[in-house]
């Protein structure tokens, strides 16, 4: 037991340090840097090299050395600091509780919302169109009294260029799979779970999940755990860009660093976003079933809405009933 801890721990201690160490170094670097450069000579290598001479001679002193523990003290804060705001960008990118944010943000969530939903009903409508008139079309070419002119052969495309239908199709994709209930797009990628879960088997997701996650098995809660772990790390990384505003604070080169590196977590935020939200998806339709027979509900077949509501009811949390005396405990 004490070597399965000592490996725990070391295991951690080195994801700790690979996570926020290193990278907090190289951000404490690039400050320095930023700050012996400045505006007004961005480019200018020696005021850098002269600086690390400057280091290099104290380097053996005493001073050199506390020099040496600020530097990695300040790395470590870097660290700890760029994962607390990640989690603050995480809460501001999912924005499930965005109803409760205070003012001005709440304010400006909600109009962000309406407008996604505004343009996500403008898409729904083009997109009917498009299949009314696709179908119209067609009706009217088997109707058409002249047989069709075979084409002529060609070269194959490799790629066909997709139809006005799909394209309408991808719009709605863009905004949001379902009708859109938070400011965000990540936000509704996780919420539309949930509501075709509650829409097609009857599934409040919040209350089935825990139940789901102790009966599914090893392979699909490591694969949900990587998702989820990915999601989280493109967040701190978001967390080192917001950091990196600092030293384009100090040094103009810093802004398209800090850019880059915003663009690159959102990105990689979204894909995680979506892989997590269609692993949690798929494993409530492939596990309510198991789990509704380990309770005793016997489905037969696939999971139907009636299974899965009864499968709802049966493990939420009732209040308690109040029609006997209340029994107070000191």
């Amino acid at each position: 037991m004490g070597g399965l801890l000592a490996e725990l721990g070391k295991k951690i201690a080195d994801r700790w340090f690979t996570l926020l160490v290193l990278p907090g170094l190289l951000y404490v670097a690039a400050l320095a840097a930023a700050h012996a450069l400045g505006h007004a000579h961005p480019f200018d290598a020696r005021r850098v090299t002269d600086r690390l001479e400057t280091v290099d001679a104290d380097a053996a002193s005493a001073a050199g050395l506390a020099l040496l523990g600020a530097y990695l003290l300040a790395a470590a804060t870097a660290g700890l600091t760029a994962q607390s705001l990640g989690s603050l960008v995480e809460r501001l990118w999912l924005a499930a509780d965005w109803a409760g944010w205070p003012p001005p943000l709440r304010q400006l969530a909600a109009l962000r919302t309406r407008g996604r939903h505004r343009r996500w009903t403008e898409a729904v409508s083009n997109y009917h169109e498009t299949r009314e008139k696709a179908a119209a079309a067609h009706v009217r070419a088997r109707l058409a009294a002249n047989p069709p002119i075979p084409a002529r052969p060609g070269p194959a495309l490799s790629s066909p260029l997709p139809s006005p239908r799909e394209l309408a199709h991808r719009k709605i994709l863009r905004i949001a799979a379902e009708p859109p209930t938070r400011p965000t797009w990540m936000g509704d990628r996780l919420n539309d779970a949930t509501v075709r879960l509650n829409r097609d088997l009857g599934l409040d997701l919040a209350t089935v999940w825990p139940y789901l996650w102790l009966t599914a098995p090893d392979t699909t809660r490591t694969e949900i755990i990587a998702a989820r772990e990915t999601l989280t790390r493109a967040t701190t990384l978001a967390g080192w860009g917001l950091l990196y505003l600092a030293v384009a604070a100090l040094w103009w080169p810093g802004l398209p660093i800090a850019a880059a590196v915003l663009v690159t977590a959102w990105r990689r935020a979204r894909t995680a976003c979506d892989m997590y939200a269609l692993l949690v998806e798929a494993t409530a339709h492939l596990q309510s079933a198991d789990l509704a027979h380990r309770l005793g509900l016997e489905p037969t077949g696939p999971i139907t809405r009636e299974t899965g509501t009864a499968l709802t009811d049966l493990v939420r949390t009732r209040p308690p009933q109040l029609d006997g005396p209340v029994q107070t405990v000191w």
